[in-house]
């Protein structure tokens, strides 16, 4: 017999006042400005590697009103790092739209919250249910990783009929009472006794309702991602400088990979070019092979909005992409 969402409940509430994240930078005077940021910044990169940009953006937006303010450099600055530069984008959009259609306050409804640009169901219902008291239910990736083993849950949870499997579940076993604190543990508890590899079965608090534990068959769940060969792309990228010490870049599309971001203009090669460097970077579908060569040093170069050159002792100043930003300070011996 499968437990019931009592029993489930008073569980995870027990994990969480034993074992239960509490002094998180963003759990201490919880708005859902400050929840929607962590979250944001949260998906698909750890807490650990989180805090420190976390707290770094707090400093320099506050609150929603200074991030909708501030120029989208900025921004994509203090996101150089975390990777996935799209939720940056939308982290700045939001909070335009916040300000011009919520007048700077956050919707208190699920529907309007699932609206804003990059806030999910699950992100929104971690902004109710964590800032604002609402029993919403949520399934981040440690969610879905304790219900999928406590459940069985068979197949990968990015397809949808596995996915609404799931968000069946937490619908049923979320309480309507407590459920900040209940949502937070089952954060915390995939992130720590259920976590991906060698999970800590024997300190679960739902080890004798766990059918993965009992069947033995925890390491098969959740069902990992079918695998899929990633095709390798190539890019060439030219370096050029001029006697002024400055440094030829180009500012990406919006959209797209990198978009926002400065990265070296793409160029077709030719014999008078020479190979400077050369690395892999992968992204979530595809590897590039990047390939930097030497251009010739010249102010003969019109700029518009997107081509410019820019002084190289200010190149720290700029948002990079992570493989383009280490090549130029390692070249330029930027500390």
């Amino acid at each position: 017999m499968l437990i019931t969402p009592e029993s489930f409940a008073e569980k995870i509430l027990q994990f969480y006042r034993l074992h239960g994240r509490k002094d998180l930078p963003w759990q201490k005077n919880p708005t859902a400005y400050r929840v929607w940021v962590s979250e944001v910044m949260l998906q698909q990169t750890q807490v650990k590697t989180v805090i420190p940009y976390y707290q770094k953006f707090m400093r320099s937006f506050p609150n929603v009103k200074k991030l909708a303010n501030a120029p989208i450099d900025d921004v994509l600055h203090h996101w150089q790092g975390l990777g996935y530069y799209s939720r940056a984008r939308n982290l700045h959009r939001c909070a335009q739209i916040v300000m011009t259609d919520y007048k700077g306050r956050f919707p208190k409804n699920l529907t309007q919250m699932e609206s804003l640009p990059g806030i999910g169901r699950s992100t929104a219902g971690a902004i109710l249910s964590l800032a604002m008291g609402q029993p919403t239910p949520i399934l981040d990736g440690n969610v879905k990783r304790v219900l999928a083993r406590v459940f069985l849950v068979d197949g990968w949870y990015g397809q949808s009929a596995v996915a609404k499997q799931l968000w069946a579940l937490t619908e049923k076993y979320t309480p309507k009472d407590n459920t900040a604190n209940f949502n937070q543990a089952m954060m915390d508890l995939g992130a720590s006794f259920c976590s991906r590899s060698r999970p800590q079965c024997e300190q679960c608090p739902l080890e004798e309702n766990c059918l993965a534990y009992i069947h033995g068959k925890t390491d098969e769940y959740p069902n990992k991602k079918p695998k899929k060969s990633i095709p390798t792309k190539q890019v060439k990228l030219l370096l050029r400088t001029n006697k002024k010490d400055q440094i030829l870049l180009l500012k990406r599309p919006p959209t797209g990979i990198w978009g926002g971001l400065w990265s070296l203009p793409e160029m077709t090669a030719s014999s008078q070019n020479e190979l400077i460097d050369e690395f892999k970077h992968t992204f979530t579908h595809f590897h590039l092979d990047i390939k930097v060569l030497s251009g010739t040093p010249s102010n003969q170069i019109e700029e518009n909005s997107a081509l410019q050159w820019h002084n190289i002792t200010q190149l720290s100043e700029l948002a990079f992409p992570t493989p383009i930003k280490k090549f130029l300070f390692k070249y330029f011996q930027i500390n």
